[in-house]
């Protein structure tokens, strides 16, 4: 069964003085202010496309992850991933760089970041990102 998420943006005024609400419609969780400024200079209090671009691969990731490292046969005690998404105004979204820890008994190095590379080209989405570079440290904790 196919799921379908909504959010919407409210966007009033021009690009460089205008400003936005972002809306989680599907789960009424949260809603989050944009501007310009924030997405091309940095700001704190404010949130980016990139940043929730950001939450949605670190979230997927996890869950990908997690998977793999079951059907292995060793289920994850925890897993933190931290996704790093970088915009450019004069290129847009340049890249996504994948920072994950995570405890795992029983599993060796070797298996782990094998199986951190399957997650990170099998997670859906990293697959819809497929036009960016996705780069990778996973640390056994």
């Amino acid at each position: 069964m196919a799921v379908t998420s909504e959010a919407t943006t409210v966007w009033n005024g021009d690009l460089k003085s205008g400003n936005g609400t972002v809306t989680l419609d599907s789960s009424h969780t949260a809603e989050f202010p944009v501007t310009w400024a924030a997405r091309s200079e940095g700001a704190a209090g404010v949130t980016t496309p990139e940043e929730l671009l950001g939450a949605a691969h670190a979230a997927c990731f996890s869950m990908a992850f997690s998977n793999i490292l079951s059907g292995f046969g060793t289920t994850p005690e925890s897993i933190q991933v931290t996704a790093a998404v970088t915009f450019d105004p004069a290129q847009g979204i340049t890249g996504s760089h994948l920072l994950v820890s995570a405890r795992v008994p029983g599993l060796a190095a070797d298996d782990f970041q094998r199986l951190a590379e399957e997650a990170k080209s099998t997670c859906p989405v990293s697959r819809a990102l497929v036009g960016i570079p996705i780069t990778i440290e996973a640390n056994l904790a």
